[in-house]
């Protein structure tokens, strides 16, 4: 059993928590928000601010939405860098800059603290049904104890690198992410608007080289109109955001992830910031004139 805290109980973090929970290891629990009723009865215990979570833990694991909630969990007054010290681990499983994660990292690892960043894939699902992946970076020693309490969460545990290439590779995940979703949502739009049921073309592209999670999930998503939020456009913008920048920074270009943030951005521009990113189709069916629901 474990001194775990946990920072961060939306969406994904309070399934990922509730798993650490289940399987037995000590959980004290932070949130800007109250802290969920079922974490409590669970077994979870409050506390007051970052420092304090970090003061009763050995390990204290962050879900934020951004970098600049990070920065605020772990240094703003009553944060969490006030409580660590030499021992100590803190897993940031947010999705940021790997540049400030880097940063982030050197100013834990002077107050004597590991430090991983183990950002994630699999959205409120893969949080709900602990197969998650995760992609981590920092010190192998640091990884290989907290290794087992990542597979309490998820199914595919990567040490990819030092600190900020976990941050990294989730960026590359998310540009692969966006960009199927939009090729789902063009392929599906085409075979609706020549005549076909989308319903049964995804049926049949699921036994085929085009078959993907993507195609499986989002496929059914859009065909069925279902946008309620698993993983927010606006959380999906701020990913493609750092892939932009990042890319600016290293005289790269990156045409199609631009395309798809444009695709994001004129759905928010509709309202739908919370819509579910499946619904960039909708973007796709605008400059189409037509709705794969009505084939």
């Amino acid at each position: 059993m474990s001194n775990l805290g946990f920072i961060g109980l939306g969406i994904m973090g309070r399934p990922m928590a509730g798993h650490l929970l289940a399987a037995g290891h000590r959980l004290v629990v932070h949130d800007v928000n109250p802290v969920p009723d079922d974490l409590l009865k669970a077994g979870a215990t409050a506390a007051k601010s970052g420092k304090d979570v970090a003061e009763q833990s050995d390990i204290i694991f962050i879900m934020v939405p951004d970098t600049p909630h990070v920065n605020a969990v772990l240094f703003d007054k009553g944060g969490v860098a006030e409580g660590v010290k030499a021992g100590k681990i803190v897993v940031d499983m947010s999705s940021i800059s790997p540049l400030a994660t880097k940063e982030f990292a050197k100013a834990i690892n002077a107050r004597g603290a590991d430090y991983l960043d183990a950002p994630v894939s699999g959205g409120e699902v893969g949080a709900k049904a602990a197969s998650l992946t995760i992609m981590v970076g920092g010190p192998e020693n640091a990884f290989n104890t907290v290794k087992p309490l990542f597979e309490k969460m998820g199914k595919n545990v990567t040490l990819v690198g030092g600190n900020g290439d976990g941050q990294t590779t989730k960026v590359a995940n998310q540009i692969i992410v966006a960009l199927t979703i939009e090729a789902v949502g063009e392929a599906l739009l085409f075979a609706s608007k020549a005549g076909a049921d989308p319903a049964l073309v995804r049926q049949a592209l699921m036994g085929g080289f085009a078959s993907s999670r993507i195609l499986e999930v989002h496929g059914e998503r859009m065909v069925k109109r279902n946008f309620e939020p698993g993983f927010r456009i606006e959380l999906h913008q701020k990913d493609l955001n750092l892939a932009l920048d990042g890319a600016r920074a290293l005289g790269l270009a990156l045409p199609a992830t631009a395309m798809a943030q444009q695709l994001f951005n004129a759905c928010a521009a509709q309202g739908g910031k919370a819509w579910d990113h499946s619904a960039m189709v909708k973007a796709l069916e605008l400059a189409a004139g037509h709705e794969i629901a009505k084939a």
